[in-house]
């Protein structure tokens, strides 16, 4: 996943609005989304290569996503898989800041990552490039391939578009999705460099990536209001960018257990 934007408690009607597009080679194979047979408290897609997740939830409000790190320089034979820290935190039963702290303490043992960990009392960022677990506050922050509001075109046009959507009284499913379909590439001025050429720049700078090998896999969308019902949308592309599939679920966060 290559764009995940968010806000959390900057609007009257949710606790969290998230969306996020998921960027793969095609050829690797993954589940729909779904709620796990092994584990029927999660909804996410699965990799199908490693057994890991790019974004989910569970029915007690838990939710993580993950984004790699680009830093080509980097050589990650031998580490664990950045999707297994969203299936092992969405499995698990700890609250996100233990979560966010354990993660943290094992980071350098993953591929490069950043990862956002959620539950209904608070949300963290991880990141393998981070000093810290940071605790979100409240407001809009977009997160691609950099850090957490690293600048690039894709992150600062996500933010920009979601503010202008909160200013609305009621945000809608369809509306995020249009915001994460955008295909505009940004100039060359604004362009990061990340060490992967001008031409990779270029074609990775779209919010939303087409091409036969690689491009935006899963585009996800989830909503958590104030009274605890969530709705968390997937929606799947093929390499011509078009839908495949849809998984579109709704329940209310079940109360925890004392």
């Amino acid at each position: 996943m290559c764009l995940i934007v968010f806000a959390w408690h900057a609007h009257p009607q949710y606790d969290l609005i998230l969306a996020a597009n998921r960027d793969e080679f095609h050829r690797r194979p993954a589940q729909a989304a779904e709620f796990w047979p092994e584990a029927p408290q999660l909804l996410a897609g699965r990799d199908l290569t490693q057994g890991g997740a790019w974004c989910g939830v569970t029915r007690e409000g838990r939710i993580a996503a993950v984004t790699n790190f680009r830093d080509p320089s980097m050589a990650e034979a031998g580490k664990q898989s950045r999707g297994h820290l969203v299936r092992d935190y969405l499995q698990g039963n700890i609250d996100a800041a233990r979560a966010a702290a354990q993660v943290e303490a094992q980071k350098k043992t993953y591929s490069e990552f950043n990862l956002l960990l959620g539950d209904r009392d608070s949300l963290w960022y991880v990141g393998s490039r981070n000093g810290g677990p940071d605790s979100i506050k409240p407001g809009i922050q977009g997160l691609s391939n950099g850090l957490l509001n690293t600048a690039w075109p894709k992150v600062t046009y996500a933010k920009d578009a979601l503010a202008s959507l909160l200013a609305q009284e009621r945000v809608t499913h369809e509306a995020l999705f249009s915001l994460l379909a955008s295909r505009h590439i940004a100039t060359d001025e604004e362009l990061p460099d990340t060490g992967i050429g001008l031409q990779m720049e270029r074609f990775l700078s779209a919010p939303f990536i087409t091409s036969d090998a690689y491009g935006t896999r899963a585009s996800t969308v989830v909503l958590i209001s104030r009274e605890g019902e969530v709705r968390f949308v997937e929606r799947r592309f093929d390499s011509r960018g078009e839908c495949s599939g849809e998984t579109d679920e709704q329940f209310r966060i079940e109360p925890r257990l004392v």
